[in-house]
């Protein structure tokens, strides 16, 4: 027996305007004002290279000069062609950031298209009630898509990652488009359907290497299997998918390889960076997984797991096999990477959150009204411990809190934002108001039980990105290195060789204009820019330049929230220049 009973009131959709309105209020704080962060900034540096240069840094991702050859370049050409398009406007940052939008929006789309088929299936749909009254599939479909979303948006791992110019970022966003093509196909298998699943999986190829898409595949071709589809249909379908992808991938491939960038091979790199990506699993990296995976991942693993349970006695169901088989599968991908990032996990977000809300249906009123209860408990809790550190910073009490929060900001002097405060209060308001019409009304509806805590979740980020954006430049930007390093460039000085970081290089390029060395010239620069710590942890740290050369120190500097990290400038002796 199915384990959804559910009445026609209970599937009302979520009106489209609050919808919108959830994910504006979601993508937009942490976009605007905000300066380069050290989590992006290499990224950045990638598509600002891009974009005010020439073929070369297209085929050749790199960051002023630095050669990259993890990842692929389709995420940097799409945040340089923005920046092109829209660079003048808002500025070159904020620019590349209008492709973090789009890629947000493909995601949070996909994931509503892929739960909404999956949802009019007829092996999902609920029982029927002995005098009538169950949900139509389309709207039905329309509820289970917009509990997705909303459980989508309220994962925590989303919001740390997609605010952010990464290509695990746009990596998550296809492989929920991958799965909306996949459900289509199954749906309805044709050479088209094949052949947009191709597009994806050569996107994917472009954007983190080769096997993502690879274990995709395979998964889907077992998923055909344990559906009971013709085989030999199948495998002439998937092949065309291949075909496809082979045939996107090749749009930088083949370029890379006739034009060779700076006489550089990036695809023979990329090719021995994508053999580097998996290894046997260890318990380190399996305990890792779990552990982050715990916070990651909430909410919407707890309701996937539910949703498993509940439809255990029901045999070949789509919206159960299909999200778990790939679940499982980039798993154990994951598991096998030598290096993981919990970017990686962004994978996983899109089938768990869709499976999760085929979980929503089958809880108890009591289950669902206590995670209600807590969300309401906690994030109002939360919320109003933000404020009263936001009044804390700017009037000194309570002075214990003050001091918790200058502390972390050494030379920093808050001011009052009145824009941010109006933002942030409104929020507040929004949020008082959500309250009340679920304590109020007492809505059937499915998607209440993760509306409160979505809602919850942006409203902690609209007051974080504007309440405290300030101080988060402050802390997180290297711009005031970048100008007192630029003030201290000795005129006609030349490039400048360096062992800075992808972000610093990409901070100090963009807000100093610092003439780093390029490909071609790296080591042959009479100026020096030294990075180290004061507190050494590795031995071949390196605490001097390089060379037998004799060194003059220009300048020293630092970030002022930073204690530990170093900047020195040195210049080549008279007697030791080239």
């Amino acid at each position: 027996m199915k384990p959804v009973r559910l009445a026609a009131a209970a599937t009302l959709a979520l009106p489209r305007w609050a919808l919108y309105a959830l994910g504006l209020l979601y993508i937009l704080p942490g976009l605007i004002g905000r300066e380069l962060w050290k989590d992006d900034a290499g990224s950045f540096g990638i598509m600002w290279t891009m974009a005010h240069g020439s073929l070369n840094d297209w085929l050749l991702p790199n960051i002023a000069g630095l050669p990259v050859y993890d990842d692929g370049p389709l995420a940097f050409w799409l945040g340089a062609l923005c920046i092109k398009l829209f660079g003048w406007l808002v500025g070159d940052p904020m620019a590349a950031r209008v492709s973090t939008m789009a890629i947000f929006v493909c995601g949070a789309m996909s994931v509503w298209y892929t739960a909404f088929h999956l949802g009019r299936r007829p092996e999902a749909q609920p029982l029927r009630l002995a005098f009538g009254g169950q949900p139509e599939p389309d709207d039905y479909g329309r509820t289970l898509g917009d509990a997705a979303v909303l459980i989508y948006l309220g994962c925590l791992g989303l919001l740390l990652f997609s605010h952010e110019t990464l290509a695990v970022t746009l990596q998550g966003a296809l492989l929920a488009y991958f799965l909306y093509r996949a459900v289509r196909y199954v749906e309805h298998p044709s050479l088209r359907n094949a052949a947009l699943i191709g597009l994806s999986l050569g996107a994917l190829t472009l954007t983190r290497g080769l096997l993502t898409p690879l274990v995709l595949l395979l998964t889907l071709f077992f998923t055909t299997r344990f559906l009971k589809m013709p085989p030999a249909r199948a495998l002439t379908e998937l092949g065309v998918s291949v075909l496809a992808a082979l045939a996107i991938a090749a749009v930088w491939i083949v370029p890379a390889l006739a034009v060779r960038p700076y006489d550089l091979t990036p695809v023979a790199h990329w090719m021995a960076w994508n053999a580097e990506q998996a290894a046997l699993p260890t318990w380190s990296s399996i305990r890792t997984f779990v552990h982050v995976g715990l916070w990651f991942f909430w909410p919407a693993w707890p309701f996937a797991g539910w949703a498993i349970y509940a439809w255990r006695r029901q045999n070949h169901l789509l919206h159960i096999v299909l999200p778990l088989s790939f679940v499982c599968a980039l798993s154990v991908l994951i598991v096998c990477d030598p290096a993981p990032e919990n970017g990686d996990l962004l994978k996983l977000l899109p089938p768990l959150a869709i499976m999760a809300a085929f979980g929503l249906p089958t809880m108890k009123r009591g289950a669902i009204n206590a995670i209600d209860w807590f969300s309401v408990t906690v994030l109002t809790m939360i919320a109003g411990v933000v404020w009263l550190f936001w009044g804390a910073r700017l009037t000194g009490w309570p002075a214990q809190f003050a001091r918790n929060v200058l502390k972390l900001l050494p030379g920093y002097k808050p001011e009052f934002g009145p824009l941010a405060f109006i933002v942030a209060a409104c929020a507040s308001v929004g949020w008082i108001a959500l309250v009340n019409w679920r304590l109020s009304r007492q809505p059937s509806v499915l998607w209440r039980a993760v509306v409160l805590s979505s809602g919850g979740l942006i409203l902690l980020w609209v007051m974080l990105t504007t309440l405290f954006l300030p101080d988060l430049n402050y802390s997180k930007s290297y711009a005031s290195v970048a100008r007192q390093l630029a003030a201290q460039l000795p005129p006609g000085g030349g490039c400048i060789d360096t062992n800075v970081g992808m972000p610093q290089r990409a901070s100090l390029a963009y807000y100093g204009a610092l003439p780093f060395a390029g490909v071609a010239s790296a080591g042959q620069c009479d100026l020096f820019l030294l990075q180290h710590s004061v507190r050494l942890h590795d031995k071949h740290e390196m605490t001097t330049p390089p060379g037998d050369a004799q060194w003059q120190l220009l300048w020293e500097g630092r970030r002022a929230s930073d204690r530990d990290e170093r900047f020195k400038l040195y210049r080549r002796t008279a007697q030791t220049r080239r």
